[in-house]
């Protein structure tokens, strides 16, 4: 969903080794400057983990000045001599354990710390660092993270947004809790992710207090700077609903509120099909910016207005809070993973579309199955393993939730629902792969289903017609069980940009 900054490599270092806790070594060594992702071999790096970000922060809307004191808790999983955070914005000054430690810039976002004195593999460490900068003045490959708004400014990316506020172990895998404080000019105010613990004003400036008390991943993290319409609610659990909406959203202020707003029913609904809502609150934001798409920012999504162009879209909603259990939750182990959270949130816009009689998930992976002829690119992608720079590719919004049509078809309602239910909560806060889902669904159904997954998720051509009736796709619409009514060849499920489309909305 963002226009990508690393470049992919096929020999990238084997994927998550590098977060294990290794045998202790005869003497200290410098922590890996990457966690070993296939698609991005820069991102993260090795020989830590971190448990908890506290942010403490003031910016200026005005001049898009950012000043903020970051401070992690992390535990060495080797006995390091050094190691790498990543981060853009200057650094003034970093303490590991409260002396001062040495720092350079290393690569493109790399930030090298050389602590003091060695640091001993499995003990906890704080690591302060002190920076400033103007967020949106620095590009990657000509290209910022960070909008700077008309009346602020907002950190909303993927999978790469971190580096421009704050400085971190940028990968899924290295999930952390957080408090974020940030002092703002009293005339606009800042929206984070969690629950807003305090609020306070003096001398013209109010700092207010996000906490996020469950892992979340650094992408995952944002802000959002500017003059709100803020909305509050409860979930029917008791659980806080924070939305807020931009002053400046013109004409589709409204269709933007009719469509958020409705955020607290949607996880509720959500609530029965994929299982209890992991986290401890709720909401979303819709910013004055010009991009086109939407992130499942944890608790508080991000939607660009654009998404509220046309009317009210709750499909984007049911599909950005989905990603709280597929994504959030539920995150990826590589980034090659990624149909572990698209698949699974453009499914929850079928299943919203079922529910609310505008076409039964059967008739729209039918249609989209029809939709593309066989010498469409559309089928050359494969939504399990989609390369880099297809990673947000229409095939893995549309082809990717046909794979759990076919497999719902495969094992029935009563089992496919389990293995939902299921994988979210076996999997809890933690990160998993495509075929750790395979195994899974193989386990909890008692079936053999490599075959199906590699049809629809691995196959880089469009199934025939008779093997795509093997698993109940393409048929006549009365003749599949799931199906209620049909479907308008006009109706296609309303999904996040792809990557091209993105890039293409960051030029203009």
């Amino acid at each position: 969903m963002r226009h990508r900054l690393l470049v992919p490599s096929a020999a990238a270092a084997a994927a998550f080794l590098l977060l294990a806790v290794p045998a202790s070594a005869a003497e200290p060594k410098p922590g890996a400057p990457s966690i070993g992702d296939s698609y991005y071999p820069d991102a993260g790096n090795g020989g830590y983990h971190v448990s908890h970000y506290d942010l403490r922060l003031k910016y200026q809307p005005k001049t898009d000045q950012l000043d903020g004191t970051a401070t992690l808790t992390a535990t060495a999983t080797q006995d390091l001599s050094r190691f790498d955070l990543d981060f853009l914005l200057d650094t003034k000054e970093v303490l590991v354990n409260g002396k001062k430690a040495a720092f350079a810039k290393s690569g493109v976002h790399k930030l090298e710390i050389t602590p003091a004195a060695a640091l001993a593999q499995g003990k906890s460490f704080t690591i302060v660092v002190r920076y400033s900068g103007v967020p949106s003045q620095v590009k990657v490959a000509g290209f910022s993270a960070w909008q700077h708004t008309p009346d602020g400014g907002v950190a909303a990316q993927e999978p790469e947004s971190a580096a421009w506020w704050f400085p971190s172990n940028d990968h899924p895998l290295d999930k952390a809790t957080y408090d974020i404080s940030v002092s703002v000019p009293d005339d606009v105010q800042a929206i984070s992710n969690g629950v807003l613990a305090a609020k306070s004003s003096k001398l013209g400036w109010t700092r207010y207090n996000w906490r996020s008390t469950k892992p979340q991943a650094t992408y995952l993290t944002t802000l959002a700077v500017g003059r709100f319409d803020i909305t509050t609610d409860t979930t029917a659990n008791g659980l806080p609903v924070v939305n807020a909406y931009s002053k400046d959203l013109g004409d589709n202020y409204d269709s933007a509120k009719a469509s958020v707003e409705r955020s607290s029913e949607v996880i509720d609904w959500e609530s029965t099909v994929f299982g209890p809502y992991p986290f401890t609150a709720v909401g979303g934001y819709v910013p004055n910016v010009p991009t086109h798409f939407a992130l499942e920012t944890q608790t508080r999504p991000f939607y660009s207005p654009a998404q509220f162009a046309k009317g009210a879209n709750v499909s984007v909603v049911v599909h950005e809070l989905a990603h709280q259990w597929f994504g959030d939750n539920v995150s990826v182990k590589d980034w090659r993973d990624i149909w572990l959270n698209e698949g699974f949130a453009s499914y929850a816009q079928w299943l919203w579309s079922e529910k609310e009689n505008e076409g039964t998930a059967q008739q729209l992976a039918d249609y989209i199955y029809s939709l593309h002829p066989a010498e469409d690119p559309f089928w050359t992608v494969k939504p399990g393993d989609p390369g880099a720079d297809k990673q947000f590719d229409e095939a893995v919004y549309d082809r990717g939730p046909i794979a759990l049509q076919a497999l719902r078809n495969q094992v029935g309602d009563k089992v496919f629902f389990e293995i939902l239910k299921g994988w979210t909560s076996a999997n809890r806060y933690g990160n998993a792969s495509v075929q750790d889902f395979t195994r899974y669904a193989e386990k909890v159904s008692g079936k053999p289903l490599q075959e199906l997954f590699d049809t629809w998720l691995f196959t880089t051509a469009k199934p025939s017609a008779a093997e795509a009736a093997k698993w109940g796709i393409g048929v006549p619409a009365n003749n599949t069980p799931s199906a209620k009514r049909g479907l308008a060849a006009s109706v296609k499920p309303t999904q996040p940009k792809s990557w091209k489309q993105i890039q293409e909305s960051h030029r203009h």
